[in-house]
């Protein structure tokens, strides 16, 4: 692996050496100033990597061999792209690089791809070293992967889909497992143990088939593609991921829109049956429709809520603020025999940290059971921050303490 310094833009090349300063890395010359003794006399105050010229810079950077500092170099290069298209005006933005900007400017990208491209056996785009014109490319790819769960609790990699803008398969091909598998989760994924006897390619394989796409500055898109590229070991920094790009009309909070409500929403048809596995390779075409759909139909990426999603989400409400000492067995025995009535299930979501309050969903069977178990719960009515209708509930755990938690209609009473 090396730098591909001949063709990286000086403001990159000055950016890698202002890094390598800070981050007192040491090439084979050692550091920056090291280099600049023996390399020219002249120092001076020609320290400063903007004053030094373009062949200056790429003979220090050339000095690095370690493949460790080699990708966190690309990285990082690969970071300055992401901030010089979001400090570029969209004005100028082709219709396939709006839809990068929707993705790398939604709040949830710098969580969402925070990935881990210094362990081994990642690949890390070199598309953050070219030239204006690479950088610009529209060529775009679709993937999508089938993941298990293996025995150490990390997903592996065992299925790859990828199709391109005509919607032709690149590639449809089983992955070995890298380490023993516990779930193949065959209902979702379709994939059993027999599968896995005809994967004969590794996850570095796929990479190889990858990367001279991703030289070419190709936008690769999916759905919630972060996990894909989790499971791939790949970083690159040019992607449309429609989970990010579509969002819900009128929602409270950046709420994601399911690949299958998408497909429904704006393409008219399910890409995924109840009781079906998934395939991936249709997955990946869906995302890439969808993509087309946004680039050469303008379709809008707001998109109104189902009537079915709105039924399910009606029959909810919300258990917020519950303390981290209050086990969910006992929540749950607790509602059901002091405030909530009816036939109901708890859909508990785990705390942010160890000692924080955590929050639930009751579920029911449809919004009038939800409205009636609200009505029973006999405390004064409130509101939140937002004006929807909640209450606040006091009550003891088998230990003697007592606690508060508040119960929260999804929306309010007169919505339609």
């Amino acid at each position: 692996m090396e730098l591909k310094l001949a063709t990286a833009e000086k403001e990159v090349l000055e950016e890698l050496v202002k890094l390598v300063q800070s981050q007192g890395l040491r090439g084979e010359n050692g550091g920056w100033k090291e280099f600049l003794d023996v390399y020219d006399e002249k120092i001076g105050s020609f320290n400063d990597p903007s004053r030094r010229s373009r062949e200056d810079l790429v003979a220090f950077l050339s000095t690095f061999k370690k493949k460790e500092v080699l990708q966190f170099l690309q990285y990082h290069a690969n970071q300055l792209l992401i901030e010089k298209l979001k400090e570029e005006s969209p004005d100028n933005d082709t219709p396939e690089q709006s839809l990068v900007r929707l993705t790398v400017e939604h709040p949830a990208y710098s969580v969402d791809y925070t990935l881990h491209p210094y362990s081994k056996g990642w690949l890390v785009s070199d598309v953050g070293m070219k030239m204006s014109k690479v950088m610009k490319s529209t060529k775009m790819i679709s993937v999508d992967c089938e993941m298990v769960l293996c025995e150490d609790g990390t997903e592996g990699l065992v299925r790859v889909g990828i199709v391109d803008r005509d919607l032709k398969v690149i590639l449809d091909e089983f992955v070995k497992p890298e380490k023993p598998v516990v779930d193949y989760r065959t209902d979702i994924t379709g994939i059993t143990a027999d599968d896995m006897e005809k994967a004969t390619l590794s996850v570095a394989d796929i990479q190889e088939t990858l990367q001279p796409y991703l030289s070419e500055g190709t936008i690769l898109v999916g759905h919630s593609l972060n996990k894909d590229l989790e499971v791939l070991k790949i970083d690159h920094p040019k992607v449309i991921d429609t989970a990010l790009v579509f969002k819900y009309a009128n929602a409270r909070k950046p709420r994601r829109v399911s690949l299958n409500n998408l497909c429904k929403s704006i393409l008219g048809y399910e890409v995924r049956k109840a009781g079906v596995s998934h395939d991936c390779v249709n997955d990946a075409a869906a995302a890439m429709k969808l993509a087309l759909a946004v680039i050469e139909k303008r379709a809008n990426t707001t998109i109104p809520p189902s009537k079915e999603m709105l039924e399910v989400e009606k029959a909810k409400l919300f258990l917020h603020k519950i303390p981290h000492n209050v086990p969910s067995e006992e929540l749950e025995q607790v509602i059901s025999g002091e405030f909530l009535t009816g036939e109901f299930t708890l859909d508990v979501k785990a705390a942010k940290t160890q000692r924080g309050c955590y929050c639930a969903f009751v579920v029911f069977n449809s919004s009038k059971e939800a409205d009636q178990a609200f009505e029973n719960v006999g405390v004064d009515q409130g509101q939140d921050s937002l004006g929807l209708p909640q209450k606040l509930i006091f009550f003891k755990l088998s230990s003697g303490s007592r606690v508060s938690i508040y119960v929260r209609k999804m929306f309010h009473d007169d919505s339609a």
